[in-house]
């Protein structure tokens, strides 16, 4: 091959070679670009993806707001809701004692009076009597059929059993009163004893024996409180829910049990109060129902839980007496139960107002 023929293959191996060096330039170029891009694409996806989290978290947080406040808010409407009910109740129950208190009153104040006046006219007849021991055929036969020895004995006493009646009655009418406490919005000393025996003066139906229900025994160990401040219309509501709860857990258990072991070991239901701390009173209501698991017993001061049937409990009551003996009174609120050890509520408020 000629010189000249090998310089033309050299020339032509060089341009290819320039040729391709330039197509390599410009694919690195084009590679460089789309990495570039590539970076420039992976960065805005970073960013729309870390948006997208924070708007997704910021859903989230929105959502759980306004759960919590749909919750808050129905909360606070069947609170609400109770609170009228009772409220309702205590008027009703002021309502029904004023009007039973006249007319008692009225028979009470008189009794006295028909009972002298009784009592003057058997002495006036047994003068009578005493004077004139005989009388004619019509009056004989009139004695005999009335059986004046009888009425003349029994009448005292019906008027003495009437005094006795109207006095349980004005009783009754005062205990009815003690418990609405309509007219105290504030806190005022009171006594405990008598908002624990209006409350189950209330409640009294539910827990006589009944055909086929037992009756429920009260135990009462009352220690000597002194009167406490508080707001006594509210307190008398928490010892209305412990004390219903009580009932019905004891109501539970006989329809679980035999009679024989309803016999054996009957319901019952404890009551004890007592000074601690000195300026603490403490108020146990104990029974000796089926008791509560852990996990219940973790619940039972939330708002709409319930063990009970539905229809039978809106889960408010427990919920709304630790508020008003937590946060009205400044006192403590403690369950203590088990599995076939019964439940205890228990309550700790101050007696009077503390400098703290």
């Amino acid at each position: 091959m000629e010189p000249t023929d090998w310089e033309k293959i050299i020339k032509k191996l060089e341009n290819e070679n320039l040729i391709l060096r330039k197509k390599l330039e410009n694919s690195e170029a084009e590679r460089s670009q789309s990495e570039a891009l590539n970076k420039k694409k992976e960065s805005l996806l970073k960013i729309l993806s870390e948006d997208s989290r924070d708007s997704e978290k910021k859903l989230k947080a929105r959502i759980s707001t306004l759960e919590k406040a749909l919750n808050n808010q129905q909360t606070m409407q069947l609170k609400l809701i109770e609170a009228e009910k009772m409220s309702a109740l205590g008027i009703l129950v002021a309502g029904i004692a004023h009007e039973i208190n006249n007319p008692v009153n009225f028979i009470y104040g008189n009794i006295t009076y028909v009972n002298d006046y009784a009592g003057d006219i058997l002495k006036l007849l047994a003068m009578y009597q005493d004077r004139y021991p005989e009388t004619d055929a019509e009056i004989e036969d009139f004695l005999e059929k009335i059986d004046i020895d009888f009425l003349r004995e029994d009448l005292l006493k019906t008027i003495s059993s009437m005094k006795v009646g109207s006095e349980r009655i004005r009783e009754i009418v005062l205990t009815l009163r003690n418990f609405a406490r309509v007219d105290e919005a504030e806190k005022k000393p009171v006594n405990i004893h008598e908002g624990i025996e209006s409350t189950l003066l209330i409640l009294q139906h539910l827990t006589k024996e009944k055909s086929g229900i037992s009756a429920i025994k009260f135990l009462k160990n009352y220690g000597s409180l002194p009167k406490s401040e508080c707001y006594a219309g509210q307190l008398n509501q928490v010892f209305m829910n412990i004390i219903n709860n009580a009932i019905d857990a004891l109501r539970e258990r006989e329809q679980k049990s035999s009679r024989e072991e309803i016999e054996a070991n009957p319901l019952q239901m404890t009551i004890t109060t007592s000074i601690i701390c000195e300026n603490w009173a403490r108020i146990s209501i104990k029974d000796n129902g089926c008791g509560m698991s852990k996990a219940v017993k973790s619940k039972i001061f939330d708002p709409f839980f319930t063990t009970k049937s539905v229809g039978h409990g809106t889960g408010l009551g427990l919920s709304i007496s630790y508020q008003i003996i937590v946060d009205k009174h400044g006192g403590r609120l403690e369950c203590i139960s088990a599995i076939g050890e019964g439940t205890e509520l228990v309550i700790e408020i101050p007696i009077a107002k503390s400098s703290s």
